[in-house]
């Protein structure tokens, strides 16, 4: 009696297999939908930041190749960075409260 009020094809074993197993890979399997959400933005954030850094990684062989091919901006650099003197001088560092 109770089986009549069901519609005729969700008594179906196939329907109603197909049905579980597309509920069970929607929700409860580990590759979920929230799951592959997750996992996407992480994806797109960790490209962004594989970008970032590349970018970074180009302006420092950039800035290295300027230094090892001009001398005196090699020296402006030790001096300004590394706080580096000839043994005449006398360094002062000004630091701004």
């Amino acid at each position: 009696m109770m089986f009549k009020k069901i519609p005729a094809f969700s008594r179906n074993f196939f329907f109603l297999t197909a049905f579980f197993f597309l509920m069970w890979m929607l929700f409860f399997d580990s590759n979920d939908i929230y799951s592959q959400y997750k996992l996407s933005r992480k994806l797109n954030n960790l490209e962004a930041r594989k970008a970032y850094y590349q970018e970074k990684i180009m302006e420092v062989r950039q800035d290295r190749e300027e230094l090892l091919s001009n001398p005196e901006l090699l020296e402006k650099f030790a001096r300004e960075k590394y706080l580096m003197k000839k043994p005449s001088e006398d360094i002062y560092v000004l630091v701004e409260e």
